[in-house]
């Protein structure tokens, strides 16, 4: 191993570190964001208002993300309309917009999927005594079935957000600098396939061990009613 490349690198490293950390966490705000509404419409018992839901998780959870980012890079490219917004709006030719897109939609249907499978866990008695209490039916979607679906899916979106880290390493294959990237360049410069990706790998453990920490903390305040009470 040879340490002065690594070091050499650094700035490289974390230039990408910074934008896999932007491409991450914006995708991931917004796929939540398109996530909620989503699930409460795929939980519905009405095809019209659940069917189209089903079809865009399907869809985006049925095709690679590699797929799915290479059909907006090279395929939204092509539609007329795009090449005359182009024109007006630069930042179409700029393919930091096409992994986001990608990875919002990627996030969003299985994100959709998670929180609809926590809705519909929901036990039927505490929607029974929020009723009881003359809650109107969004009231009691608002303050019951969200925030008590949200703890349950706490655990799967995690895995989720983690998923979302190891996959952003496409966005290296459409000339994003991202961590991946950034290695990639460094062993073309070097010729030093070890030290350049097993930092990109060691960059990627560290992140994925803030993630897992910060939901370890979410874990712990947000299901503390179910820890055993202290005796005396």
């Amino acid at each position: 191993m040879d340490f002065s490349i690594i070091v050499e690198s650094l700035p490289e490293y974390l230039d990408g570190a910074w934008l896999t950390v932007q491409l991450v966490s914006f995708s991931l705000f917004i796929g939540l964001l398109l996530a909620v509404p989503f699930a409460i419409m795929r939980s519905s018992n009405k095809l019209f208002v659940s069917g189209p839901v089903w079809l865009f998780t399907y869809c985006f959870r049925g095709t690679p993300l590699l797929v799915q980012m290479f059909l907006f890079y090279y395929g939204l490219g092509q539609l007329e309309l795009v090449k005359e917004l182009s024109e007006t709006w630069k930042f179409l030719h700029n393919a930091y917009w096409y992994a986001l897109l990608a990875f919002t939609l990627n996030t969003a249907a299985y994100t959709t999927e998670i929180i609809r499978g926590s809705i519909v866990a929901t036990p039927f008695g505490e929607i029974e005594a929020a009723r009881a209490c003359g809650m109107s039916r969004s009231l009691v979607l608002q303050r019951v079935v969200l925030p008590s679906a949200f703890r349950r899916a706490l655990p799967a979106y995690s895995n989720e957000v983690i998923f979302m880290l190891h996959g952003s390493t496409v966005a290296s294959l459409i000339t994003l600098v991202d961590i991946t990237g950034a290695a990639r360049v460094i062993n073309s410069r070097f010729y030093s396939p070890y030290e350049a990706f097993l930092t990109a790998a060691a960059f990627y453990m560290a992140l994925t061990f803030l993630i897992v920490w910060g939901f370890k903390q979410l874990e712990k305040r947000w299901h503390a009613h179910l820890k055993p009470r202290e005796t005396n």
